[in-house]
């Protein structure tokens, strides 16, 4: 009955199937199954009960198979049937089975004709049967009828692909003979899942009700529309046949009798019927599975490893374990200290390449944000020279003076400190909130803990806080010592000499000529009116701003100089998701085209910043609103006298050379403050303190509670993680014998003997296919052992090869002749030297 020696086969994918079914899981394997496919009535569930023997299987009007239904068939001494949804229920009854099945359909699609893609899996446990794996798909249906969804057609069609999509999965088109070939929809679908028929096995039902004058010869002969596997064709029952209560048994005898007398068909009735499709369908099925399991085996063995990481902490797991709460807490304070060191820190193993750590944010932070919100303060034109103006004549009062005032100098100088606060603390409140997000980010690892994970959040973060307040009270220190004392002997302040000798322009310093400062992508925000949006690479150097098609660099679309260009903000559009700002010519001239302003647009407000700061090195600075300084500047401010303007002139470059020096300070300082007192602090923290904190916050037990999702987690983890190393040991176990039956030779086979068997000639199987126990019951003759004079078993091996004859030796009478009939007789037969010379 079939592949003997391969019958594990069968059981070993059902068993898988069951197992990941189970779980709920399918581990994204595509186990080798066949897949029954056709048009509504075609004979698809008669097929199946004739496998079985029994009315088992819904019948009526329209659609009755409404879920797949998978059918394993194993055969075995009783008969019986269990379904996996009624684990340990023996069904001995086949109407019951009948009765669960519409159950079960109700259960998941209701009691209207709708469909679910959720399978049944039903065991047959049978003498009769061959083991066997199908599954019956709902049939193919065109119009909705009744209360069926209107799209009823293309659900079941996209039903259909899920399973037969699938290279090992070999499907079963089943088409009834009293339709035309050409107009199946069962061949239709197969072949566009498998256009070279090299998946599909024909089956044509129905040949009894063909008109008279006609049949299906040319279509079982595989002349009409070839399938690399062949038509068979079958008789099923009629509906009056199973309104009568007949018996399978005699409609088997009936098909096999009417293809036996059939005229058409008698010459090839062994390869027809019920039995044999049955029969082809375990051989191929079972080859198939062959074919597959190198495949399937990699697969499983991808699918364990993905898991090892996961299991790996739930592998020794004893709930039972006294200490197994204190050794889990323990390790999970550990492994959150390290973590968040790696966070912040940076490491080597593990990068993450989809986005930025704590601590390169942080770093964006310190080098990009704060200096940029550095120089947004300081770069107040307009503003800074009315307020110079007004000091020097407020130190004067009511006489003229012949000096420039150097108080005039230290009230702007302070005014301009001060205004380092803000900046300072914002940068503090950015960097404390990027810390937070670090600490959430490393608790994601103690999920499985709830309790410990919002106990080491609240611990962590409340800490934190309180290192806010020290770091800002030790940079606001930082500001008021630069107040204290305004030191004009730096060795980097200009002096009054060297500034009554500058202007504002030489004072703009300038990065290297035609130095690149920042490459990227940025959407050049244009209407649709003047052709849309635009995707383009930017180059940004010390003296231009280009940009071009691609990366390439080879097809130059613009080149923009830097002078007199400044940086705005724009607000983002309603619909829009890009983050823009724009740059724009302080002379109302057009930057780009006819455009007074181009609008630059990044994915995130991280890249804006970004871009902003590199303009800064470029010398493109921000904007300032100057509405009100223009609407309240009064007329004394733009009719100075020459004297006054000079002054004006002098100690606005010496405010611009002192601030400076104070921005540079500020700017080396922040990062190491900031460090200092909350980041280093809070790692110390985390090594040291936290597990006390822990302890001293509540009971141990409550802490380590683990989580009801957790526990189910790691359950179905280790169930499947089982449930693979089981199926790869179980496919190696089927490897290794069938490979042993297959290629161990003979124990009288002399290794260097060659030629043909004696004996008649064994039929061809597969390679995965030959018996196990070759008998006598399946026709097999007894494999006649080799020729070659019987072997001293006392011989010694290691003693010197005898000589070989130089005349050909006699071979010993009764052995048959190791050349085959009619091969030429002029070659000697010699003697091999594995054995003693007859001359000897």
């Amino acid at each position: 009955m079939g592949n003997r020696g391969m019958e594990d086969l069968i059981p070993l994918i059902n068993k898988l199937q069951d197992a990941f079914s189970s779980i709920g899981q399918s581990c994204n394997l595509d186990l080798p199954q066949i897949a029954v496919v056709g048009g509504q009535s075609a004979g698809k569930s008669s097929v199946l009960e004739n496998f079985v023997g029994r009315d088992f299987l819904p019948r009526g009007s329209g659609i009755v198979t409404r879920r797949p239904l998978i059918l394993q068939l194993v055969n075995n001494k009783a008969e019986y049937a269990e379904f996996l949804h009624c684990k340990g229920k023996k069904f001995v009854d086949f109407d019951e089975v009948r009765s669960e099945i519409e159950a079960e359909t109700d259960r998941i699609t209701g009691s209207n004709k709708g469909i679910s893609p959720i399978p049944i899996n039903l065991r047959v446990y049978s003498p009769h049967v061959l083991n066997l794996t199908l599954i019956d798909l709902p049939g193919m249906t065109k119009v909705a009828v009744g209360d069926q969804p209107a799209d009823i057609e293309h659900q079941i069609r996209d039903m259909l692909m899920q399973f037969i999509t699938k290279e090992s999965c070999l499907i079963l088109a089943v088409t009834p003979a009293n339709t035309d070939l050409a107009n199946s929809d069962a061949l239709k679908i197969a072949k566009e899942v498998d256009p070279q028929g090299m998946r599909t096995i024909g089956v044509i039902t129905k040949l009894d009700l063909m008109d008279e004058g006609t049949d299906a010869k040319d279509i079982l002969e595989n002349k009409l529309l070839p399938l690399r596997r062949g038509y068979i064709g079958v008789v099923n029952r009629s509906q009056k046949d199973i309104d009568g209560k007949k018996d399978i048994r005699a409609a088997l005898a009936a098909e096999r009798k009417f293809f036996l007398s059939h005229p058409a068909y008698r010459h090839i009735a062994e390869r027809m019927g019920t039995p044999h499709l049955q029969k082809t369908l375990n051989q191929q099925l079972t080859n198939h599975i062959r074919d597959t399991l190198p495949g399937l085996r990699s697969k499983l063995q991808s699918q364990l490893l993905s898991l090892e990481k996961e299991v790996e902490e739930f592998k020794n797991f004893r709930p039972d374990d006294p200490t197994r709460k204190t050794k889990a807490l323990l390790q999970m304070v550990q492994q959150f200290g390290v973590d968040f060191e790696k966070c912040i820190e940076g490491s080597g193993d593990q990068v993450d390449t989809n986005e930025l750590s704590g601590g390169a944010k942080i770093n964006r932070i310190f080098h990009e944000r704060f200096p940029f919100e550095l120089v947004k303060i300081v770069f107040d034109e307009k503003e800074l020279r009315r307020e110079i103006s007004h000091a020097i004549k407020n130190v004067h009062g009511v006489r003229t003076g012949l000096f420039t005032p150097d108080l005039a100098f230290e009230a702007i100088v302070k005014k301009q400190i001060v205004k380092l606060k803000t900046p300072c603390l914002k940068c503090i409140d950015l960097v404390i909130q990027e810390l937070i997000n670090t600490v959430r980010q490393c608790t994601n690892k103690l999920n499985s803990y709830p309790r410990l994970r919002e106990e080491t959040e609240r611990i962590v973060t409340t800490y934190v806080r309180e290192r806010e307040g020290k770091t800002k009270d030790q940079v606001l220190l930082l500001i008021d010592i630069e107040l204290s004392y305004i030191n004009t002997n730096h060795e980097d302040f200009i002096g009054f000499a060297n500034a009554q000798q500058r202007n504002t322009a030489a004072n703009k310093k300038r990065a290297i000529p035609n130095q690149v400062i920042r490459k990227g992508w940025l959407t050049i925000n244009i209407s649709i009116m003047k052709g849309g949006s635009k995707e383009y690479w930017f180059v940004l150097t010390a003296e231009s701003l280009s940009w071009y098609k691609d990366e390439e660099e080879k097809e130059k679309k613009y080149m923009l100089p830097l002078d007199n260009l400044k940086l705005r903000d724009v607000e983002k559009g309603f619909m829009s998701t890009k983050h823009i700002f724009a740059i724009f010519n302080t002379e109302q001239r057009n930057v780009y085209k006819d455009l007074r302003q181009i609008e630059l647009a990044c994915d995130s407000q991280e890249d804006v910043d970004s871009w902003k700061a590199s303009f800064l090195r470029a010398g493109v600075y921000p904007e300032k609103d100057q509405v009100e300084n223009e609407e309240a500047a009064p007329a004394d401010t733009f009719s100075m006298d020459p004297q006054l303007e000079r002054q004006v002139e002098t100690i606005r470059n010496l405010v611009d050379s002192y601030i400076g020096i104070i921005n540079k300070s500020i700017r080396d300082l922040m990062p190491k403050t900031i460090m200092h007192l909350m980041i280093n602090s809070a790692k110390d923290f985390i090594h040291s303190e936290l597990l006390a904190y822990l302890y001293s916050s509540g009971d141990q037990n409550s802490l380590m509670e683990e989580s009801a999702d957790q526990a189910q987690r790691r359950d179905e983890m280790l169930r499947m993680y089982h449930a693979l190393k089981e199926a790869l040991h179980i496919i190696g176990d089927i490897r290794l014998t069938s490979c042993e039956c297959n290629t161990a030779p003979p124990p009288s086979r002399p290794p260097a003997v060659r030629g043909p068997t004696p004996g008649p000639p064994m039929n061809p199987s597969p390679a995965f296919g030959a018996p196990l126990n070759p008998s006598p019951a399946f026709g097999a003759p007894p494999i006649p052992s080799r020729p070659g004079p019987p072997i001293n078993a006392f011989q010694d091996p290691f003693s010197a090869p005898p000589q070989i004859p130089s005349r050909p030796a006699r071979v010993p009478p009764g052995v048959p002749s190791r050349r085959p009939p009619g091969a030429p007789s002029h070659r000697p037969t010699i003697i091999r030297p594995t054995e003693p010379s007859l001359l000897d």
